[in-house]
């Protein structure tokens, strides 16, 4: 998958280099869930059948947050981790346009002749409630309207599971509450985080639970504060464990900047420096404060057995 970056207006050598027909899925994309993978799904089925290229165009940084919607806290998916789960997905050529507060005024006319038939889309791929345009004032139908004996328009209904609409906002809200299993369910994968580790306050050692202070390398959105079953990726490895989402109550009083500690299985090598990319499998139980050391150890015990039953269950 090539990942090509736009500004717009296009410049004409942007034009002259990636102008070709194609089926392109459009959208935000956020967090890539089933409903998200069902439109994406169509336009790579369209494009095969065509015998054009299958691609996503999309915008970065998020609208809601050049926009200051205030709502908005952070990625479900950053850009590297939906360049590597849509090449996953077939698609051939990745757009990504840069939203700025300029191309949050251009009308859906504007949109249309300036960003997406200089491209020759020759099949633009939807879902039911695509808004696109200053202020959203495009949806499906405007589309078909302004791409007419250029660009066909292809519209995907709601994806349900238990009679509910998937939907981003949704598993971010399950996520900051706690229900991971819905949003797991809701992505069609385990929801991850992907960092650096560095250097933490190295107490865990102290306790007999090592852990690796996970630096997170983007904004994610921040799962609700807890113990997590996790399931690690490091280099070519794959190791099991247990991650506490928090602020360390035990230890800490008005800290606010939550950290991610991961205790690894029968684990011991020094991996500082090095990248960990790491799967949230189950939630276990809220972050909370303990009473004494002892009683902390005893939990963290506790958690891994947990951690390590779960982590069998789901593999």
């Amino acid at each position: 998958m090539r990942t090509i970056n736009l500004s717009y207006p296009l410049p004409p050598e942007t034009v002259a280099q990636w102008a070709r027909p194609q089926v392109a899925a459009l959208g935000q994309f956020d967090g890539l869930h089933r409903g998200h993978a069902s439109v994406i799904a169509s336009a790579v089925t369209s494009a095969r059948r065509e015998g054009v290229p299958a691609a996503v165009i999309t915008f970065h940084p998020h609208p809601k947050d050049v926009m200051g919607k205030g709502d908005y806290d952070g990625y479900l998916t950053p850009p590297r981790d939906k360049q590597e789960l849509l090449a996953a997905m077939g698609v051939d050529l990745l757009y990504i346009i840069e939203f700025n507060e300029q191309l949050s005024r251009v009308s859906p006319q504007d949109f249309v002749t300036g960003m997406l038939l200089p491209l020759q889309i020759t099949t633009a791929v939807v879902g039911f409630d695509y808004r696109f345009g200053y202020k959203g004032e495009g949806d499906a139908d405007m589309l078909r309207e302004l791409g007419s004996g250029h660009m066909k328009v292809e519209t995907t209904p709601p994806y349900l599971l238990t009679g509910e609409k998937v939907s981003s906002s949704g598993i971010r809200k399950s996520l900051q509450s706690g229900d991971l299993e819905r949003a797991n369910a809701w992505f069609g994968r385990c929801y991850h985080l992907r960092g650096t580790v560095g250097h933490g306050e190295k107490r865990g050692r102290t306790i007999g639970f090592p852990t690796a202070n996970l630096q997170l390398e983007d904004r994610y959105v921040i799962p609700a504060k807890g113990v997590y079953a996790v399931k690690v990726h490091h280099e070519a490895a794959v190791l099991y464990g247990v991650m506490n989402v928090g602020v360390k109550p035990t230890f800490h009083e008005g800290v606010t900047a939550p950290s991610f500690e991961v205790h690894l299985f029968d684990f011991a090598a020094d991996i500082y420096g090095q990248e960990l990319m790491v799967e949230l499998v189950s939630f276990i139980r809220p972050e909370r404060k303990f009473t004494s050391i002892d009683a902390l150890i005893a939990q963290i015990a506790d958690d891994a057995e947990t951690a390590k039953q779960l982590l069998e269950y789901h593999s």
